[in-house]
C-alpha cells in the first residue's frame, strides 16, 4: 500500500501535435528519449511517484493526442485534474500561437477553477528557434501560469517542470486535500514564497 503517499494527483499534458508531449512524459517517467516516437493516438497514461518538499505524491499523468480527430474524449480527460502542463515547440511559432485555443478548451472542460498551469517551451536543444524565451514568459504571466523551457532530448528542465507543478498544487489549499480527507478540511495558507531549489534557474514564477 502507498501509506506514505500524501496524495494522488491527476496531471494533464496538452498542446499541438508534434510539440513533444509524449517525449517529455517519457523522459520524466522512464528517463528515455526516442527521436522516432510515434504520434499519440487517443490518450497515453503513466504513473510516477515523486517526493516534493518531503511529501510523496503519486502522479497519474495523462498525455493526449494533439490532433483534432481525437477531441471527442476531451471532457472526461479534463475532469478532476489538479494540474496541467501546456506544451509548445520553441522552433514552431504556430504551436505557440495555438496556446490560446488550448487554454480556452481547458477553461471549457476543466472542473476546477484553481487548477495549476505550467507552460513548457520544449525543444530548446534545437537551433532554429522561432519563439523567444521572453515571449513564453510574458504569455505565462498573462495567464497566471508557471513557466519553464525544456528539452526532452537533453533532459533540461523536464524534472523541474513536473516538480514545480506538484509543489504548487500541494501549496494550493483545497485543490487536493478534499480528495483524500473529509470535505471542509482546509490547510492553512502556505506562504507564497517560491524557492526554485534544484532548478538551476529555469523556473520563473509570477
Amino acid at each position: 500500500m502507498d501509506e506514505d503517499v500524501l496524495t494522488t494527483l491527476k496531471i494533464l499534458i496538452i498542446g499541438e501535435s508534434g510539440v513533444g508531449k509524449s517525449s517529455l512524459l517519457l523522459r520524466f517517467t522512464d528517463d528515455t528519449f526516442d527521436p522516432e516516437l510515434a504520434a499519440t493516438i487517443g490518450v497515453d497514461f503513466k504513473v510516477k511517484t515523486i517526493s516534493v518538499d518531503g511529501n510523496k505524491a503519486k502522479l497519474a499523468i495523462w498525455d493526449t493526442a494533439g490532433q483534432e480527430r481525437f477531441r471527442t474524449l476531451t471532457p472526461s480527460y479534463y475532469r478532476g485534474a489538479q494540474g496541467v502542463i501546456l506544451v509548445y515547440d520553441v522552433t514552431r511559432r504556430e504551436t505557440f500561437l495555438k496556446l490560446d485555443n488550448w487554454l480556452n478548451e481547458l477553461e471549457t472542460y476543466c472542473t476546477r477553477n484553481d487548477i495549476v498551469k505550467m507552460l513548457v517551451g520544449n525543444k530548446i536543444d534545437k537551433e532554429n528557434r522561432e519563439v523567444d524565451r521572453n515571449e513564453g514568459l510574458k504569455f505565462a504571466r498573462k495567464h497566471s501560469m508557471l513557466f519553464i523551457e525544456a528539452s526532452a532530448k537533453t533532459c533540461d528542465g523536464v524534472q523541474c517542470a513536473f516538480e514545480e507543478l506538484v509543489e504548487k498544487i500541494i501549496q494550493t489549499p483545497g485543490l487536493w486535500e478534499s480528495e483524500n480527507q473529509n470535505r471542509g478540511v482546509k490547510l492553512s495558507n502556505k506562504e507564497e514564497g517560491y524557492g526554485g531549489a534544484g532548478c538551476g534557474g529555469y523556473c520563473s514564477m509570477l
